[in-house]
């Protein structure tokens, strides 16, 4: 994996140990030789993402939205930022230019990306792995519900395991870098569907 896109929140949760761990997750895939995409945003754990990349001597490539860009909240201390014409060009170049995605603590923003990536996934306009990092127990009811999706039906047996979660970094990137792709809805037959 060179690059993963990462997401996450762009607000500055009253708990420190989210600002910690989002500078921790940049500063690490930095030294680890793993480039950072993600949001171009300076603020929050986007802000504490990027920070901890590039102190760290990482490459960062930021990603956001002209809307977002002309607002003053982008960061134009990373390696590259690409100001895209909205959300969907921005999840695009996400895919395009990462290897893999790694979802830390955030908001709606943050499930829109991560439940897309792991969508395109399914179906099959990608084949990288998806990374879930369950800090703090952050999204323990998240993957409950996404348990019972695939008890339900609602979420096939060939694509259960798309969704790669674990409670530590080094632990979550290890299994990320086994990760083998999965058979993807676009080349099933109807009677796997």
């Amino acid at each position: 994996m060179n690059r993963l896109a990462v997401y996450c929140g762009s607000a500055t949760p009253a708990d420190p140990r989210y600002m910690e761990l989002a500078r921790d997750v940049g500063r690490t895939l930095a030294e680890r030789g793993i480039g950072v995409v993600y949001g171009g945003g300076r603020l929050g754990l986007m802000g504490a993402v990027a920070s901890g990349a590039l102190e760290a001597g990482g490459e960062v490539i930021g990603v956001i939205p002209d809307a977002l860009a002309n607002s003053e909240v982008a960061n134009h201390d990373c390696t590259a930022l690409h100001v895209v014409s909205g959300m969907h060009e921005r999840k695009k170049a996400f895919t395009d230019l990462s290897d893999g995605f790694v979802t830390i603590p955030g908001g709606v923003g943050t499930m829109d990306e991560l439940w897309e990536a792991m969508s395109w996934a399914q179906l099959g306009y990608h084949t990288s792995p998806v990374g879930l990092l369950n800090a703090f127990g952050f999204y323990d009811d998240l993957l409950a519900f996404n348990a019972k999706m695939a008890e339900v039906g609602f979420v096939r047996a060939a694509h259960q395991n798309i969704l790669i979660a674990r409670d530590t970094l080094p632990g979550l990137l290890d299994a990320m870098a086994a990760y083998v792709p999965h058979t993807p809805i676009f080349r099933m037959k109807a009677d796997d569907l």
